[in-house]
């Protein structure tokens, strides 16, 4: 039997997102819940941050040149603390701030508390001599009146959600949620619970990768619905495949998509709908699926679970960004350096599991079958590594952070 050739991973990937049109519909959400949602519409400041100068220290207000040298005393004026406004400084008097406070009109340096002594008269010592601008957020410095502070497309995050709060949004135009449906296919399969593991039959398996694709699928923000696992038939798969794509926008499954003669989803999906991509030059990870049912993306990875965790990694968490409308889906790699020796080139794109030591340099995980699930629990992340590349100690390797790829 004859074969296409294996399909590049940057080809297939580049495949897979062309596919990816942004979905219809959006929603407003409340800061509170727009945590991981991605952005509609730009944010735009209708004022600017600071919105005066005001104080970066508890402190003095004061004019530098009221203090010709160290240890000049000056009359306290005003006290001032944040959220109140003082009146124009009198020149040759100081004025007590507090952090975040407007500085007065006439003061042109807040010296910090530290820098100076109160005295029981209700005067103060400078003891330094001042610059001008010491210690003063001026007015717009953080944002300008008018200016793009989230572009459209951004996934947000903590970060983003107060610097939506600084400048007044209560609310946030957001991509609607991908509706994806989720199954497993594999008689061996057993959900952890049902079965004991002292009871647990011959050639019986948990289903592992149920948990983490759905934990995965929902961390970038789809709203998920588990089919649960579906029996190794046909028309089984079938009737499952039917009704998952009249109301998803994605189906991922997992298992089924090789050449066994158990393996049904890739003949379903080919009966039901089209298969546009299948068998990708990655390892591990190799039967990878893509392809529609109806208006349903169809999304099929291996069963093997370090596979099954990769291909989503790697393939399906960028697809599921640019549903969303996020433009710059790559994840973010560091360069970092082996220490090990990996002599087994393979002809795939590989991705190995490592971790950082104490040095800094990338540990290998000793056993990089596809089936070791400990490893990625054990890892920081993936060595991404070019089809036919040998590593040696000391080489220099992309790494692909789990903090990444997992988020």
């Amino acid at each position: 039997m004859s074969r296409l050739p294996l399909k590049p991973l940057d080809e297939a990937l580049a495949e897979l997102l062309v596919q990816a049109a942004p979905l219809a519909g959006s929603e407003t959400v409340d800061l509170f819940g727009a945590d991981g949602r991605v952005l509609l519409q730009a944010a735009v400041s209708e004022l600017q941050v600071p919105p005066q100068d005001n104080s970066a220290m508890d402190g003095y207000a004061l004019r530098c040149a009221d203090v010709p040298a160290p240890g000049a005393v000056l009359p306290v004026s005003q006290r001032i603390p944040a959220g109140s406004v003082g009146t124009a400084l009198a020149a040759g008097t100081a004025a007590r701030i507090f952090t975040g406070a407007p500085v007065p009109e006439g003061a042109d340096v807040v010296v910090m508390q530290e820098d100076c002594e109160a005295l029981e008269d209700g005067r103060v010592r400078v003891q330094v001599l001042p610059t001008p601008g010491r210690n003063i957020r001026r007015a717009g410095e953080d944002i300008a009146l008018g200016a793009q502070v989230l572009a459209a497309g951004t996934r947000l995050d903590p970060a983003a959600l107060g610097l939506a709060a600084s400048i007044g949004l209560a609310r946030l135009p957001v991509a609607r949620r991908p509706r994806l449906a989720l199954f497993s296919t594999g008689d061996e399969l057993v959900m952890p619970g049902a079965v004991p593991p002292a009871a647990m039959r011959p050639g019986a398996i948990y289903n592992s990768n149920r948990f983490f694709l759905r934990a995965l699928a929902e961390r970038l923000g789809c709203e998920v619905t588990d089919f649960g696992i579906v029996p190794d038939r046909l028309d089984a798969t079938q009737d499952v495949l039917r009704e998952a794509s009249r109301e998803h926008d994605v189906i991922l499954t997992s298992g089924g998509v090789s050449v066994g003669e158990e393996d049904h989803v890739k003949p379903a999906v080919q009966a039901l709908g089209s298969l546009n991509l299948w068998m990708v030059a990655m390892k591990p990870g190799k039967p990878f699926a893509y392809g529609r049912i109806d208006g349903a993306h169809f999304m099929g990875l291996p069963g093997n679970p370090v596979s099954s965790l990769i291909t989503f990694m790697v393939l399906v968490r960028p697809f599921l960004l640019r549903l969303q409308g996020v433009a710059d889906v790559a994840p973010q790699s560091v360069a970092a350096t082996a220490a090990f020796d990996w002599p087994r080139a393979d002809k795939r794109r590989e991705f190995l599991r490592a971790r950082l030591n104490a040095a800094g340099e990338l540990e290998l995980f000793a056993n990089q079958g596809s089936g070791v699930l400990t490893s990625t629990v054990w890892g920081d992340g993936l060595i991404d590594t070019p089809p036919g590349q040998s590593i040696a100690r000391g080489d220099r390797v992309r790494f692909l952070p789990f903090a990444e790829l997992l988020s």
